[in-house]
């Protein structure tokens, strides 16, 4: 997984795009936007995934097992659960630079927004209309996944911390914390 991540994903395309044929591997142009695409962004969203699993304190699965829960009714029931409240902001935030990173696509010939600006402005000379075009596209996919993704993120952040009135304060009266 590390080498997927710490690599850059126009290497990596380039490398399937040019370098499967040497190795007798010919594939078309989308299957290698979707194979590179695919592995690059696998790999981060994995880790996102075990780190949101990893995040859910032991004593959940030790307690699960001790009412006699199988390991998958465990995950299914208790683990999971839990972990798609952490891991879905991290999750869309994946999936907006999977929308960006597509753009990565249009060097090999792929059948991306970036690419369709491109012969446009080729065919047509005019440049600035279609990259400018191409950013408010990419803006009209991205903005509303990243606004969905921060409102969701304060209305788990407003859940999980409940208010609690505290009689006998300082104060005399009751205090809410």
């Amino acid at each position: 997984m590390e080498f997927f991540q710490n690599t850059p994903l126009y290497i990596q395309i380039f490398f399937y795009y040019n370098g499967l044929p040497y190795l007798g591997l010919v594939l078309d142009v989308f299957t290698i936007g979707v194979l590179g695409i695919g592995i690059y962004h696998g790999a981060y969203v994995s880790e996102v995934v075990r780190a949101g699993i990893g995040s859910i304190p032991r004593g959940q699965s030790e307690a699960a097992e001790s009412q006699g829960f199988t390991y998958l009714q465990t995950m299914w029931h208790i683990i999971l659960p839990q972990t798609v409240k952490i891991i879905l902001p991290p999750l869309t935030n994946q999936a907006v630079n999977l929308i960006k990173n597509t753009s990565v696509l249009a060097f090999f010939a792929g059948m991306d927004l970036m690419y369709i600006a491109d012969s446009w402005a080729s065919y047509t000379l005019n440049y600035g209309p279609a990259y400018v075009m191409a950013g408010v596209l990419y803006f009209a996919l991205c903005y509303p996944l990243a606004t969905m993704a921060r409102r969701y993120e304060e209305r788990l952040k407003n859940h999980d911390v409940p208010k609690v009135a505290v009689s006998g304060s300082m104060l005399g009266g009751v205090a809410e914390c």
